[in-house]
């Protein structure tokens, strides 16, 4: 079976809040099947609408494990770090 190559990243700057949403969602699938255990969803500074809406789709989330905010080097309040949960063996 051939492995999903899915990036470590997801930018979601400059998008609407339901189109990031939408984005994310699919991304955190495809993140899961490719059995990444953390990712970093890049959402921008900005106003943060994007990253509270981000955040409260990760809440509820049956695939996440647990999420921050990004360090300094990891691109702070403009990024979240996201530990996904890992497939049953």
């Amino acid at each position: 079976m051939k492995r999903l190559s899915v990036p470590r990243e997801l930018f979601l700057r400059h998008l609407t809040v339901d189109d990031a949403v939408n984005k994310l969602d699919e991304y955190l699938d495809d993140a899961f099947m490719a059995d990444l255990w953390q990712v970093r969803v890049i959402h921008g500074k900005g106003g943060g609408r994007v990253r509270k809406a981000v955040w409260a789709h990760l809440s509820g989330h049956p695939l996440v494990n647990s999420y921050r905010l990004g360090y300094e080097w990891e691109g702070s309040f403009g990024a979240t770090i996201v530990n996904l949960e890992q497939k049953k063996r």
